[in-house]
């Protein structure tokens, strides 16, 4: 998308559009903001070089006077004008850029004000909880930015350039480039602080994960039975859910059997049992995990509630 593009396309916005533009930048800033508060309470007093250009900025902090947020986002000036011809040129631009101005310049914020307003900083001398919270903090916000499809910049642009090159996984890359990143740290800090790293790393890719998503609340079922009309009349009867009914073929007999396929909430498993008990005691049934259900008797796309019918 040219320059010229994204300004006749501003112009057309709609005030619905422009609303949700808004709300995608406070997320964002939002989201960088919660990074900044875990990586400048307990990454940097630890120095915990958790992978990643915040790794770096610990690390190259270490050697040089600077403050990490003054270095974090020197070292993304390049990545962005890389990221800027590889990645999609203006849109890249537009949905990084905010996150990365916004992170450093509350870290360069919050690292100074900290030490001067609270009692104790770090605020715990035990730097496993220091690590924890680090982890939880920092994986929260990030989550919050991938949720707008915008990102903090640093060594993800990189490794989405390589995966786009070389088509290797996003994680296997990921993996090497904070890997690599924490055993420079090994060699400045040691390893136990290095160890503490690893231990941020893992923890905030779950909570990023976790605010990305949500939690798991749904379930889904699908239920082998010879009596598929009838279970599927029971499940929407006492669960007000719907259900699909499909035509199977049995792979050891070869026999044609049908499958009845329901999605729940977690809270009903129990209930989804106890249908099945009732119509079908024989049937085989089989439940799975489902991050989301999408559509009427859950939440639209946008969000809002829907009512079954």
């Amino acid at each position: 998308m040219s320059k010229n593009q994204i300004f006749q396309r501003v112009q057309s916005l709609s005030l619905d559009q422009i609303l949700q533009m808004m709300k995608t930048a406070f997320t964002m800033s939002l989201g960088a903001f919660i990074v900044a508060i875990g990586f400048s309470l307990f990454q940097v007093p630890y120095n915990l070089a958790a992978g990643g250009i915040t790794g770096i900025a610990i690390i190259v902090r270490n050697f040089i006077d600077l403050p990490a947020g003054a270095i974090y986002l020197t070292l993304n000036v390049p990545l962005l004008f890389i990221g800027f011809r590889f990645l999609g040129r203006w849109q890249f631009l537009v949905r990084t850029i905010l996150a990365v101005l916004v992170f450093s310049a509350s870290t360069e914020f919050l690292t100074y004000t900290m030490p001067k307003i609270l009692i104790s900083y770090p605020l715990t001398a035990d730097m496993l909880l220091g690590s924890i919270y680090a982890g939880l903090i920092t994986g929260i916000g990030s989550g919050l930015v991938y949720r707008t499809g915008g990102t903090i910049g640093g060594t993800s642009i990189i490794s989405r350039i390589i995966q786009r090159k070389t088509g290797i996984p996003l994680s296997q890359i990921y993996l090497a480039v904070d890997g690599s990143i924490i055993l420079v740290a090994v060699f400045t800090f040691g390893w136990e602080i290095a160890l503490h790293a690893i231990l941020v790393l893992m923890i905030a890719g779950l909570a990023s994960d976790f605010a990305l998503e949500g939690p798991s609340v749904v379930r889904t079922a699908s239920i082998v039975t010879d009596q598929p009309r009838e279970m599927a009349n029971a499940l929407m009867a006492r669960l007000h859910r719907g259900a699909s009914i499909w035509e199977i073929t049995g792979a050891y007999t070869g026999k044609k059997r049908n499958m009845v396929f329901c999605t729940v909430n977690r809270a009903q498993i129990f209930e989804l049992k106890q249908v099945v008990s009732d119509v079908n005691p024989d049937a085989f049934v089989v439940i799975g995990n489902a991050q989301q259900a999408l559509g009427t008797g859950f939440q639209r796309v946008n969000g809002r509630k829907t009512i079954s019918r």
